[in-house]
Parts: C-alpha cells; sequence; structure tokens
C-alpha cells in the first residue's frame, strides 16, 4: 500500500520517469549485485544516477525529509 502511494506521488512519478531514462544495464548490474549481498557495489554501481540533484531532491521528498 505505501509503496503504491509513492509510485502515484508526484515525486514517486518523477523518480520513475528518471529510472526509466537510466540505462537498463546499469540498473540490472546494480540489483544484481543486491541479491549477491553487495549493496555498496550497487551504490557505486549506480553512483551517477544517486547523486544527481535532482534524483537526491525526489528521494528526500518521498522521505519525508
Amino acid at each position: 500500500e505505501d509503496a503504491r502511494r509513492l509510485a502515484q506521488s508526484s515525486a514517486g512519478q518523477q523518480l520513475l520517469d528518471i529510472i526509466r531514462r537510466t540505462d537498463s544495464g546499469q540498473l540490472k548490474q546494480a540489483a544484481a549485485l543486491v541479491s549477491q549481498g553487495n549493496p555498496e557495489q550497487a551504490k557505486q554501481c549506480l553512483s551517477e544516477l544517486l547523486n544527481d540533484p535532482q534524483v537526491a531532491a525526489l528521494l528526500a521528498q518521498l522521505g519525508g525529509k
């Protein structure tokens, strides 16, 4: 329920749009790293996306900060 509410919010929609435009190979690699128990390597893989000021602002909105 919470995930659906977040995804349907304005900030959630904007974040999903950015993610859709992100290289799918990077996303797949990050997902594989997380499933292998390597979340820090997954963060490195997605560092460009995570360091984007717009993404950071959207994540802060979704986190209630």
